[in-house]
């Protein structure tokens, strides 16, 4: 339970350096990404793609982060406050002009041999909306 929780730790601190190779580096090669609202992708190639379009449209920072993990460490939830600007406009959304957003977020893993092999995250991407303008 404890290594799952540091490993989580490890992937959100990743994160906020804006560390993808961090990053992808504690995911297992067939990981399956759920992307809110989206699609389910699988492999290191879909995150890394996945992780290049979110940095050329938003900066985020994950604050106020509490992990939480079964006792045998294969599961993980993570709930944390997303901070971030819409640098660039996402197509299909709405116009980026520098707006800033603080964003509820809800996460879940599974995790294998010591990896991240399941990321599934949930926001309210109508709040986010509001938030920018739309």
């Amino acid at each position: 339970m404890e290594s799952t929780v540091k490993l989580i730790e490890q992937y959100y601190a990743a994160f906020n350096a804006a560390d993808s190779a961090g990053m992808l580096a504690l995911l297992s090669g067939d990981v399956r990404h759920d992307i809110n609202e989206g699609e389910t992708q699988l492999g290191l190639e879909a995150f890394r793609a996945f992780l290049a379009k979110m940095d050329a449209h938003y900066r985020e920072q994950a604050r106020d982060l509490v992990v939480m993990s079964t006792p045998d460490g294969a599961r993980a939830s993570a709930e944390f406050v997303i901070h971030g600007e819409y640098l660039r406009t996402d197509p299909g959304l709405p116009e980026a002009r520098g707006q800033r957003y603080v964003l509820p977020v809800g996460a879940f893993f599974e995790v294998r041999g010591g990896q991240i092999a399941r990321v599934t995250n949930y926001y309210n991407l109508a709040d986010w909306s509001r938030q920018v303008g739309a």
